[in-house]
């Protein structure tokens, strides 16, 4: 991607991606650290429960990427390792149908998300 789309927030897109994946982040590197060091495991389990629990914030300026995003969220392509990514083909359709004034922004956004989704699924592997 050579730009970051205009008015967007990019840390907030994987964040939001990665919640769709799994799960809030902001708790995984406290979690894996008490994992490190051994830390018993109602302590563990309680930041896991926090995290299942816990609302995700989108800003403003995020949400309309946010809705196109779970509005196209069954149009994966998947092989045999996984998902490989959006399908493409359907995405100017669904812009077209849903007044998406400015389709190469949304298109690098979606691109943001799709990135992050595959980053974090291959991790849980």
């Amino acid at each position: 991607m050579d730009r970051q789309p205009d008015g967007i927030e990019e840390k907030k897109l994987i964040d939001a991606a990665r919640y769709w994946v799994g799960g809030d982040t902001s708790y995984a590197e406290a979690i894996n650290d008490l994992k490190a060091f051994s830390a018993p495991e109602e302590v563990i389990q309680e930041l896991l429960d926090l995290q299942a629990n816990a609302d995700f914030e989108v800003f403003e300026e995020n949400w309309p990427v946010i809705e196109m995003f779970l509005r196209v969220q069954t149009q994966w392509r998947v092989g045999m390792a996984g998902l490989i990514g959006l399908d493409y083909s359907i995405l100017k359709w669904m812009f077209d149908v849903y007044g998406v004034d400015d389709h190469k922004e949304m298109m690098d956004c979606l691109i943001i998300m799709e990135r992050s989704v595959i980053a974090a699924m291959n991790e849980e592997k």
